[in-house]
């Protein structure tokens, strides 16, 4: 089912989701004038690759730095990398639909942080659980499932209008929240436990990433609500490696 929109409406205009979607935009068109070679070096240092963290001697032998410092962009620069059209438009249109809700609780300045943090904490999730990957992980989405989460607990009764194909026709209708964003982590915990016993049934998905960052989220979100009003429902809407590897989408 896609998510088209919720029924949550804030009189707040969502300056951060709108600077964080061009932002993620921008960065693709920059990846899509990149050669091949180069881009998949940009994936390779920018990306967060486990086994760069977990193993000193492989990392050295690959040619990482030993700085730390320098080490540690990655857990930043990875949510704004994308490995095709329909992984940074499935990103975007999912943060669309959810984030300025979330932001409208927030603030701008509040979300763009926990944006942030959530992201940071989705990578270290997917590097602690697949410690000897040397796959580069890159995407939005380990920061997405932080808004997801926090709007699981925020808006649980708000309403999201779902696209259903029946027999090749599109069907609109509204779910609860909490049913949809339920549904969507279990979802992501048994794939994420399935790549676990079997790597090969992960599809080229940090799915680790996802259940991480929704965690975070849900954890982390009252420290970035304090003091601020929530936005409710409108009454009568529906409540209720280099040359040739590649890379893991979150």
């Amino acid at each position: 089912m896609l998510p088209i929109q919720d029924t949550v409406r804030t009189r707040r205009l969502p300056v951060a989701t709108w600077l964080l979607v061009l932002t993620n935009i921008f960065v693709f068109l920059i990846e899509l004038a990149c050669p091949e070679p180069s881009l998949e070096r940009i994936f390779y240092w920018f990306g967060v690759v486990p086994r760069r963290y977990t193993d000193p001697v492989w990392a050295a032998m690959a040619g990482f730095p030993r700085n730390n410092y320098w080490n540690l962009w990655p857990f930043l620069t990875s949510m704004f990398l994308h490995g095709g059209w329909v992984h940074v438009i499935g990103n975007m249109w999912m943060f669309w639909v959810f984030g300025g809700t979330v932001e409208g609780r927030m603030g701008p300045v509040r979300f763009l942080l926990f944006y942030l943090v959530c992201g940071v904490v989705a990578s270290v999730v997917h590097v602690v659980l697949c410690a000897n990957s040397t796959v580069p992980a890159i995407g939005a989405s380990g920061a997405i499932s932080g808004v997801l989460g926090a709007y699981f607990f925020l808006y649980p009764r708000a309403g999201v209008v779902v696209m259903a194909p029946v027999f090749f026709w599109p069907v609109f209708f509204a779910v609860p929240a909490v049913l949809y964003l339920g549904l969507w982590f279990v979802l992501q915990f048994f794939n994420g436990t399935l790549a676990l016993t079997l790597p090969s049934a992960g599809g080229g998905i940090a799915w680790w990433a996802h259940v991480g960052g929704f965690l975070a989220g849900a954890v982390t979100y009252p420290l970035f609500t304090v003091g601020r009003r929530v936005s409710r429902p409108h009454r009568g809407e529906h409540g209720l490696a280099v040359g040739g590897w590649s890379r893991m989408r979150y």
